[in-house]
């Protein structure tokens, strides 16, 4: 993308936008008005009539893309003087706020919320993939408080965590239906944009590193926060869907995307986040983006860490707490993740010990059914995210564990693993070893090695080397890891996974039982490999 413009402008600016007559559509050349003063120099108040008329607009312009980047610069270069991104945000909040206050909301109300997430998700996508400063400035989210209009805003509360209340306290109350679909999945967009920001340090953020979206998350409540991890596991694991009939109402009617829906193409340096913004135009192109968007903002979530400096005091004021998990002095110490915590401390609703043995919980759990998790994950572990959500749940989370090892059918979950493991070549080294990590801590346990050689599968479709047919689950996992190694030998050349592949057919050997001739081959073969090795 070329330079920007020293004084970028819209064909149309005037100093006071106008709509139609009331209750009359607006008219096109009154809809560009409306945007080129969004994007323009004067600073609207928040209390302003402006915003209420913006908001109620179908966003269904079609601007070519030259004007679409001039839109995003002008914004971004007048939003220091307008701040007009942090008065869109709170009218998202306030819109928010109503939609939970009262049963009945009006479908205005609900436009209202939809636009100013989807416009918001817009212009901060630009301005923080252009950002060139680490503190974020050009956010400009610091905005006058006496204004009027204001008062909603708690004195104590900065915009982004006024902001990130709203947001998580509406996903985590509000139930998804064909009704408000679509505003749970704007809201996941505006999540996935807004934490970002993170992308643009290193791997792990330094004491220093501002992120103030994301960073506001981590102050929520523990109400909130238990309820926003329920509600993404709950997405994942019914992934609701779009009715047929519904129409998205940043379409135009003929089904193609508005002005705004072209930003998020045309306005990008380079791709922060797998960013899916409704890549179909039609309903069905939506219906798994919400669950899959649950995902990625549950996974964002529970694994953002942050590193307290040596030389800073510990938080005494509840903003955080200190993950003490290590006794290494010269280790980095971390503020503690609050969704970490939920989801690791998450009980299955048909089975909760704690309640069995009497013991009251001191904060609010989370709570889902296993046996539907469990099988969710049977039918999506086909991507990296499901199986790094699966990893953090059998890792992090002891009761998600206990449940999985007592599991009968265990070939629902392993068979797709194996799999994947069987198509190595098509994975990266990280998605390899996430695999085995989780082989490795489920072999960890006597009654899981013992069960996989008691189930017997009838068929291996997607095994071509060789017909396998009443072989057991334990024979299988044989196989599959004497061909990982082998791959690995040949082409990864890892240590550490080739470590981890023999670890687990260490912790498999003492329970092996009815080993099939085929496997029992494979295995042979192995020692005669690793002994000319040697």
């Amino acid at each position: 993308m070329g330079a920007a413009p020293s004084t970028p402008t819209l064909d149309v600016a005037p100093l006071t936008p106008r709509l139609g007559a009331a209750g009359a559509p607006p008219s096109p050349s009154a809809a560009e008005q409306m945007f080129a003063a969004l994007v323009g120099e004067k600073a609207y108040p928040i209390s302003s009539e402006f915003w209420n008329q913006l908001l109620e607009l179908p966003l269904t312009l079609q601007w070519p893309r030259d004007r679409v980047l001039q839109a995003c610069h002008a914004f971004a270069e007048n939003n220091y003087k307008t701040k007009h991104l942090a008065k869109i945000l709170i009218h998202l909040v306030c819109c928010l706020q109503e939609c939970t206050s009262t049963t009945s909301v009006s479908s205005v109300v609900y436009q209202r919320a939809i636009n100013a997430a989807y416009i918001s998700s817009i212009f901060l996508k630009f301005i923080i993939e252009n950002a060139k400063t680490d503190s974020w400035q050009e956010l400009c989210l610091d905005i006058d408080r006496s204004e009027k209009g204001l008062e909603k805003i708690p004195a104590e509360n900065t915009v982004e965590y006024f902001l990130m209340r709203g947001v998580l306290d509406y996903i985590g109350s509000v139930d998804v239906s064909p009704e408000l679909c679509y505003l749970h999945h704007e809201l996941l967009n505006l999540m996935l944009v807004l934490m970002s920001t993170q992308l643009c340090s290193g791997p792990s953020p330094e004491p220093k590193d501002v992120h103030p979206f994301i960073d506001a998350a981590m102050l929520q409540d523990s109400s909130i926060v238990a309820s926003v991890v329920q509600k993404l596991l709950l997405n994942f694991v019914t992934r609701p869907k779009i009715p047929l009939n519904a129409s998205h109402p940043v379409f135009s009617d003929d089904g193609r995307p508005g002005v705004l829906q072209r930003v998020g193409s045309a306005a990008a340096n380079f791709v922060l986040l797998p960013y899916y913004y409704l890549v179909s135009s039609t309903p069905e192109g939506a219906t798994s983006q919400l669950a899959d968007n649950s995902l990625l903002v549950l996974l964002i979530m529970i694994h953002y860490r942050k590193c307290i400096s040596t030389n800073e005091s510990i938080p005494t004021n509840n903003v955080y707490t200190m993950d003490s998990n290590t006794n290494d002095k010269d280790a980095p110490v971390f503020h503690d993740n609050p969704y970490c915590k939920a989801l690791n401390s998450a009980k299955d609703i048909q089975y909760d010990r704690a309640d069995v043995e009497g013991n009251a919980q001191d904060r609010p759990v989370v709570r889902l059914s296993f046996a539907s998790l469990f099988d969710a994950f049977g039918r999506c572990l086909n991507d990296e995210s499901s199986v790094l959500l699966l990893y953090s749940l059998v890792y992090g989370n002891c009761d998600f564990q206990e449940y999985v090892l007592v599991r009968t059918d265990l070939d629902t979950l392993l068979m797709p693993i194996l799999e994947m493991l069987y198509n190595a070549s098509r994975k990266t080294s990280n998605q390899i070893y996430m695999l085995l990590i989780i082989l490795l801590i489920l072999s960890q346990d006597s009654t899981f090695n013992a069960s996989v050689h008691q189930l017997v599968l009838p068929a291996v479709p997607w095994y071509h080397e060789r017909l396998m047919h009443q072989t057991s689950l334990g024979s299988l996992m044989v196989v599959i890891l004497i061909r990982t190694i082998k791959y690995n030998l040949s082409k990864l050349k890892d240590v550490y996974l080739h470590t981890n592949c023999l670890a687990i057919l260490a912790n498999m050997a003492p329970h092996v039982h009815r080993l099939s001739a085929y496997a029992s081959q494979r295995l042979v073969s192995l020692f005669d490999m690793l002994s000319r090795n040697l």
